[in-house]
């Protein structure tokens, strides 16, 4: 009876010791990446021994910047996935980066130095203070001998002029080890930036009747990632391919390593709502007219401080909200960004700070940011499939594969070989599926991804809008560029084998030539100059008459003939009281619509060539208009 009554005690703790076997904590590795504008994809995979009964298996040590909701888990096998959990672990770590252990070993070898230049320092100055102490000359000594007191002297002064130098030679030395610990410190602070000690766990709870060994694929989104597009636009001259170089920046600090993943960058933005827009009532009403020019800012500069202490934010991320367009900052959280005409948006982002938007309005945008504390909230998702594999809700959309090679789109010959990029179209966004595997560190620095490099057939032509600047751009416009799945960025331009600036890739056009300005030429000389002996302001009866007569001078002071697109425009009425006559437009091209005019000027060498634009406004008298 005894011996039965103690197997019967044994069985619970029997039961709980077989259910704890079964719950393992597994290690994972980062198989995958798809990185989009924002945030990115990571699918990991581990090898899992599945036991029988309710069992669960812990993913550990994964980033903590995961977007719960979107944690996906597949596996194949006999067994059914109940749920999966995902939680913060405050007692793990995130493993410390290499890159820091080297940068600390090397500081303990500066603070070593810098302990025995101390040292030497110390001996220097006991043995000073002794020679000090030590006069040759006392009451005791006064009939010492001449000579040997002028000896003594000149040893004294030497001994102590010697350790003098060696002193200032060690305090020297010991200032330069220490501005450049300062460097480690200030590399070890801006690598470590934004980490944190907590971990993300995901824990799988299945049921199985027999044991089995299978894979497990785990995804999930992060949001500290992304990557945005840059190009190098090589011209070597106007009769020549354009050359473009696209080229993907990309970033990640989600407090993981990714070590030799295959890496896709998708055109896809998670952060942009997919809900359709609504399109309610337009009500028109009696109100104010407000004429005048929409901001013409094309080009912004700053700098991006720390709002606590006014430091620089070095490598934070610049991005026009809406767009693929992004800059980084400089060693000096100086940035330089190019923007698309309309009053755009700019985002300013920053690991561990909180997100900060400004409209532009100005071309210079300086920022303080101040740092933020993001929380995780734990999340459940319970599954009740029995084919093992836990994926979310989609819409299952076929499409078209293409791989681009190194013969395809007559990819420019270099002395290596290129990067072989597989272009997935789907279908509402495009992939880029690098072949060799890549390493993006944790540390939310940029790095280049080649895409692929073209040659392109381009024609060439100047461009001059004297209104609002009287630069003349050369520009380009490439034709059936679609089919490269550019987006826009912004683009480094090299003109003649020379740097000559940036400008900006726009593709938001609808048409299939792609526009492309490629800097000022200071040759080609244009003036604006209003008549004022033809500017009439009259008032007859109810109604006052105001004429404008503007001459645009071109001298083209190349050796070369070109071609010239001179732009400028008409006042556009809105408002049946207020009339506008054109009067002379030199031969120009009107659009109605917007009063645009445009002349299409063939100059050769050395030509001058004149137009005229005059025209008439006629409003009320008793109102004001602004004509210019």
């Amino acid at each position: 009876m005894k011996k039965l009554m103690l197997m019967m005690l044994c069985l619970p703790m029997l039961s709980a010791t077989v259910k704890a076997a079964g719950d393992q904590k597994v290690a994972s590795k980062v198989e995958k990446v798809i990185v989009f504008l924002n945030g990115a994809q990571v699918t990991r995979t581990a090898t899992v021994n599945v036991t029988t009964g309710e069992s669960t298996i812990t993913f550990e040590g994964l980033s903590p910047d995961i977007d719960a909701q979107s944690i996906q888990v597949h596996a194949d096998g006999a067994f059914t996935i109940m749920s999966v959990k995902n939680e913060l672990n405050f007692l793990g770590r995130q493993v410390k980066q290499k890159k820091v252990e080297e940068l600390q070993a090397m500081q303990k070898t500066l603070r070593d130095k810098i302990d025995l230049h101390n040292s030497a320092l110390a001996i220097y100055r006991t043995q000073e203070d002794m020679l000090s102490k030590n006069q040759v000359v006392t009451g005791q000594n006064a009939n010492l001998d001449i000579l040997k007191l002028k000896a003594a002297l000149d040893f004294q002064a030497q001994t102590l002029t010697e350790l003098k130098k060696k002193e200032q030679q060690v305090g020297n030395d010991i200032t330069l080890l220490n501005e450049e610990l300062q460097k480690y410190d200030r590399q070890i602070a801006d690598i470590t930036k934004g980490d944190t000690k907590i971990t993300n766990d995901v824990i799988v709870t299945i049921s199985s009747k027999i044991v089995v060994q299978t894979k497990f694929s785990l995804s999930y989104i992060v949001k500290n990632a992304g990557w945005y597009p840059t190009y190098d636009v090589r011209a070597k001259d106007v009769n020549s391919p354009i050359n473009i170089a696209y080229k993907a920046n990309v970033s990640q600090k989600c407090g993981e390593e990714w070590k030799n993943v295959k890496l896709t960058l998708s055109t896809a933005n998670p952060t942009v709502s997919g809900s359709k827009p609504q399109l309610n009532p337009y009500y028109l009403n009696f109100g104010m007219i407000y004429q005048g020019q929409s901001e013409n800012v094309t080009k912004v500069v700053g700098r991006l401080y720390d709002n606590k202490d006014g430091s620089a934010l070095i490598g934070a991320t610049i991005k026009v909200k809406g767009t693929s367009i992004g800059a980084t900052t400089d060693a000096n959280g100086q940035y330089s960004i190019q923007v698309p005409q309309g009053s755009p948006i700019l985002q300013f982002n920053y690991v561990g700070y909180q997100t900060i938007e400004r409209r532009v309005n100005s071309g210079n945008i300086s920022v303080g940011m101040s740092q933020s504390q993001n929380q995780l909230n734990e999340v459940v998702i319970g599954y009740g499939s029995n084919n093992a594999e836990g994926i979310m809700a989609g819409v299952n959309v076929a499409y078209d594969k293409v791989e681009y090679k190194a013969s395809a789109y007559q990819v420019r010959g270099n002395a290596t070989l290129p990067v072989i990029v597989e272009q997935t179209e789907n279908q509402t966004n495009i992939e880029f599926n690098i072949s060799n595997p890549y390493t993006i560190p944790g540390d939310g620095k940029q790095y280049l991804v080649e895409i692929g490099n073209y040659d392109l057939n381009a024609t060439f032509e100047y461009y001059v809008a004297p209104k609002l600047n009287t630069d003349v751009f050369l520009t380009s416009q490439i034709i059936d560029w679609n089919k490269y799945n550019f987006l826009s960025g912004e683009a480094n331009l090299f003109f003649e084998g020379t740097y000559i600036g940036k400008s900006l890739l726009d593709t938001h056009a609808s048409s299939d030539t792609l526009n492309l300005s490629l800097g000022v030429d200071k040759n080609i000389v244009v003036t604006r100059t209003l008549q004022k002996n033809l500017t009439q302001r009259q008032i007859i009866g109810s109604n006052k008459k105001e004429t404008k007569d503007w001459v645009i001078e071109v001298k083209n002071r190349k050796n070369q003939p070109v071609n010239l697109l001179v732009e400028d425009q008409i006042p556009v009425s809105q408002n049946t009281s207020i009339e506008v006559e054109r009067q002379e437009v030199s031969g120009g091209k009107v659009n109605d619509t917007d009063g645009k005019v445009q002349w299409t000027l063939k100059m050769a060498p050395s030509e001058d060539k004149k137009v005229e634009l005059k025209y008439q406004v006629k409003y009320p008298k008793n109102q004001q208009v602004i004509v210019q």
